[in-house]
């Protein structure tokens, strides 16, 4: 069985959670530095970037999480996880982990208002994928090593490279868990070539 982690510090974590326990593998709650060493993988979740940020300093977990990217190990970053693990921020000096070679604008399909559900079709997951919106950020440029797997509205909402996977929205939110299995199979492999 794998050990997945999730982000604890604020955001959508017990909806993670249950997505990767109903994916029928181990889920933990991550708060603190010395449990990242057990995991095979990392999910960061969804939540208000600059408030998990300023939660990533208080813990003191920049660094360890920058050195769990430098691993190798699969990272799934999902809304402000996006942000989170992108190297570039629209209107924005400097990246918080800068691990994945994407420009990302916050905010950019309006406030909470105009949060929205729409069906995705997703590169080798699904044609009709159930994704909710909720002020998601969204990917304005991608590098060559990266892989985009949907759009919406001509702006690309996931793509993947490498060990990191990033997406706009939030596949937590529904019973749909296909994303998560996606993610699952990028740990799976990793640990079989580790």
């Amino acid at each position: 069985m794998l050990k997945i982690g999730v982000l604890a510090l604020q955001g959508a974590v017990i909806e993670h959670i249950r997505a990767i326990e109903a994916c029928g593998e181990q889920a933990v709650a991550v708060k603190k530095v010395e449990q990242l060493a057990d995991l095979d993988g990392l999910i960061i979740p969804g939540g208000e970037s600059t408030t998990m940020r300023k939660l990533i300093d208080v813990y003191e977990l920049m660094e360890p999480l920058k050195e769990f990217a430098a691993s190798g190990k699969p990272m799934f970053g999902t809304c402000a996880g996006l942000i989170l693990l992108a190297n570039h921020l629209v209107d924005y000096d400097q990246p918080h982990l800068g691990v994945m070679d994407v420009k990302v604008e916050r905010n950019s399909f309006g406030r909470q208002k105009d949060s929205f559900e729409t069906e995705l079709s997703i590169v080798d997951v699904a044609n009709d994928f159930p994704a909710v919106f909720i002020r998601a950020p969204h990917i304005v440029d991608a590098g060559e090593n990266v892989e985009v797997l949907a759009k919406y509205d001509g702006r690309i909402v996931l793509a993947r490279e490498g060990q990191y996977l990033g997406c706009s929205f939030h596949p937590e939110l529904t019973d749909d868990h296909r994303l998560t299995k996606y993610f699952v199979g990028m740990v799976q492999e990793y640990k079989n070539l580790a």
